[in-house]
């Protein structure tokens, strides 16, 4: 028998962008259309400011601005002069582009196991994976909560390598107080529709309190050019666009208030599943977790996600397959059994609607169906 009653059928999309938009429809429209009578699509005001309000967002003292959280990254290991002959440390367990920005600048990724709790880097697992060639670490902020960036910067001071932060899914985390993206010597933002500060369409940004840094990360996102055809270095055109700005300003003013949502329906969620064989997130007391995702364990988590699916209800794993084992890695010489803890993330992780705009009912059918299966 059930733990829980079933409740009548519903649609629980995993994420509903119409819902958000609707909330907010009048103040981005505006913004877009005052974008459009500018006439100032690239570059410009809007800009300049959402980069001002996120760095100041996140406890910074610069923000740039760029085209996605894929080349905030790479435009990191560019303005440290990362590239071949290097390694940089990362984490087997994240998106691939925590790793592939590494491949793509001519370095070598060297991964280290996580923390079978937070999903993040394992600190203690990380000093191991520094050698004479390490050139700078990128930690990854799992499903919005910062990893232990004191005992990851820690390391990184020892051995003089770079610290850069993957906060792609964690803008508004904290650790110990501090914002994600503050502690690193670079910080990273997705600004992917699915993020909780999404545009609509692709965007990202740098942070960093080095003026020094972020201007060369600003001069790299616009091939190098500083005036305009004269190039000093080599870059790239990672720019990000004035209407995706000017509706992330928009956004951002209401970011706190849709975190706070997330982590109510998180406590809702945990809640419902105590007692159950559902594995509930863990919340390090040390962070402030915005919840970008609500990620369980479980056991039979392929056939919990069809019974799922076939009862209107979304879920997405992340991710399947971890770093050091897909295919494009494989010179590397990594081998299943060497990463166990993101091993068995990969095979039991399950993400679950956690967006603001959920209802009470809609969290308790998904609960509920949930625990129809796991219960049984």
């Amino acid at each position: 028998m059930c733990a829980m009653p079933t409740r009548a059928a519903m649609t629980v999309p995993l994420l509903d962008l119409k819902a958000q938009y609707a909330d907010i429809r009048r103040d981005v429209d505006d913004a877009v259309r005052r974008v459009m009578e500018s006439a100032r699509f690239i570059g410009g005001p809007e800009v300049a400011a959402l980069e001002e309000e996120v760095a100041r967002y996140s406890q910074c003292a610069h923000g740039v601005g760029c085209a996605s959280g894929t080349d905030a990254l790479l435009l990191s290991l560019r303005a440290l002069g990362v590239g071949p002959g290097d390694e940089v440390v990362t984490s087997a367990y994240s998106f691939f582009a925590s790793a592939g920005v590494v491949a793509n600048v001519g370095a070598t990724p060297v991964f280290v196991d996580i923390d079978p709790r937070t999903y993040n880097l394992d600190p203690h697992r990380l000093e191991a994976a520094v050698t004479p060639r390490t050139k700078a670490v990128i930690a990854v902020d799992l499903y919005g909560q910062c990893c232990d960036l004191a005992a990851v910067r820690s390391v990184c001071d020892k051995h003089h390598v770079w610290l850069i932060e993957d906060a792609a899914q964690a803008i508004g985390s904290e650790w110990e107080g501090k914002r994600a993206g503050s502690i690193a010597d670079f910080g990273c933002f997705s600004f992917f529709p699915s993020k909780n500060l999404g545009g609509a369409g692709d965007g990202g940004m740098i942070v960093s309190q080095d003026p020094e840094r972020a201007d060369r990360a600003r001069l790299l996102r616009e091939h190098g050019a500083r005036p305009k055809y004269h190039h000093t270095l080599v870059g790239t055109n990672s720019r990000l666009d004035a209407l995706q700005a000017a509706i992330l300003r928009v956004k951002l003013r209401h970011l706190d208030r849709w975190s706070e949502a997330r982590a109510r329906n998180a406590a809702l969620y945990n809640q419902l599943f105590e007692g159950s064989r559902v594995g509930r997130p863990f919340h390090d007391p040390r962070t402030r977790h915005i919840y970008n995702q609500y990620v369980v364990r479980l056991q039979k988590r392929d056939e919990v996600r069809q019974h799922l699916a076939d009862r209107g209800i979304g879920s997405e794993i992340y991710y399947p397959v971890p770093l050091h084992v897909q295919k494009c890695f494989a010179m590397l010489g990594y081998k299943p059994g060497d990463m166990p803890n993101a091993e068995a993330a990969a095979q039991e992780t399950l993400a679950l609607p956690i967006y603001p705009e959920l209802t009470e009912d809609q969290i308790r059918y998904v609960a509920a169906t949930v625990r129809d299966f796991t219960d049984s």
